[in-house]
């Protein structure tokens, strides 16, 4: 029986702190700032905020941070995959 990859594929939720995803995954970080104006994963506050709190506190609502924890697992997805090639 082959084992599941996909339970050891990294998960970004919404209650990750943004410091640590900043730290972790700077891609995803970039693409926080770049496609959804989050910058505040470089601001000093990033270390006590969630994903989710940093979105609400820059106007995102509910239904938006589930698209943005989406779109950032798909595009993690394409970067682990990217370099396993």
């Amino acid at each position: 029986m082959a084992a599941s990859t996909s339970s050891k594929a990294p998960r970004i939720t919404k209650s990750i702190n943004l410091a640590k995803l900043a730290e972790k995954y700077p891609v995803l970080a970039q693409a926080l700032a770049e496609e959804y104006g989050l910058h505040c994963v470089g601001c000093f506050a990033a270390g006590f905020d969630t994903l989710e709190e940093g979105a609400k506190l820059h106007g995102y609502e509910d239904e938006d941070v589930k698209e943005m924890v989406d779109y950032l697992n798909e595009l993690l997805k394409t970067t682990q995959q990217d370099k396993n090639k």
